[in-house]
């Protein structure tokens, strides 16, 4: 989930209820409670929030509407408080080595795969094809005319910046992308590859299921975290692009379901 994505519904969460608690928070928007005290922090910042002894209070003065709060924290925010961008960024440069030109990719909806399109050569004639608006907004500020975007069409989901559907699903019946390049909330040998939000993983399964390689882009610390909805078994991926390789996370799955596993260090 996008840092906007978290304050926005913290506001809202705040219009209705006079404080809430950091463990609450980092529950309900399924983050760490560190994230969560960096994001109210910001908010605290912004003159929207006041800061508690474990949680936070609305600053009426300036939290007077959810409307407004929403105007205040625009699209312009979105980019600059992404958590861990460098490492993120990281994953990307490394996930675009593996592009070749004329293919045809799936790029998911979320975080990690954001800066994949700044990642890409300009001599390598490319498609990008994903239901992410906020990743097609940050891929098009790079003009490169080497990149053709095709936009899923469907519902729009303004928290999530995405579009799912009956309709998303008609739209991803024409394509069969050479690659998808896709993220998670956590990845475990008992529970497979797992995600948080269910619409954003019904596409992602849709698209995997019509992709011929399967790349995971997930940091270390997803090895640790368990998401709510299951997306993929560990033996439909091809690759998983991680940040490190550490002692305290046994990588045996993967090698067993022939998962090739590189960093981006």
């Amino acid at each position: 989930m996008y840092a906007i994505e978290r304050k926005r519904e913290i506001l809202r969460l705040l219009s209705q209820h006079s404080t809430l608690r950091v463990n609450f928070l980092a529950e309900h928007l399924d983050a760490s409670r560190e994230t969560i005290r960096r994001d109210l922090t910001e908010l605290q910042n912004e003159g929207l929030v006041k800061r508690i002894h474990g949680g936070v209070t609305a600053n009426h003065a300036s939290l007077s509407t959810e409307s407004q709060t929403l105007d205040i924290i625009n699209e312009s925010s979105l980019y600059p408080h992404i958590q861990d961008s460098d490492v993120k960024r990281k994953l990307c440069q490394k996930a675009a080595s593996y592009i070749k030109p004329g293919d045809m990719i799936y790029v998911d909806n979320s975080s990690t795969t954001i800066f994949l399109a700044e990642c890409i050569p300009d001599g390598i004639d490319v498609t990008l094809i994903s239901n992410s608006i906020a990743f097609l907004t940050e891929a098009v500020k790079y003009q490169k005319p080497n990149i053709t975007y095709v936009c899923l069409g469907g519902i729009l989901t303004v928290n999530s910046l995405s579009t799912h559907g009956p309709m998303t699903v008609k739209d991803i019946e024409e394509y069969y992308p050479n690659k998808a390049f896709i993220s998670c909330s956590g990845v475990s040998s008992i529970r497979s590859v797992t995600d948080s939000a269910i619409d954003d993983a019904t596409v992602k399964k849709h698209m995997i299921d019509r992709s011929f390689e399967v790349f995971l882009l997930a940091d270390h610390t997803k090895f640790s975290q368990n998401g709510q909805v299951f997306l993929v078994p560990i033996d439909r991926l091809n690759y998983v692009i991680t940040d490190t390789l550490t002692q305290d996370i046994d990588y045996t799955f993967l090698i067993d379901a022939n998962v090739r596993i590189e960093t981006s260090e």
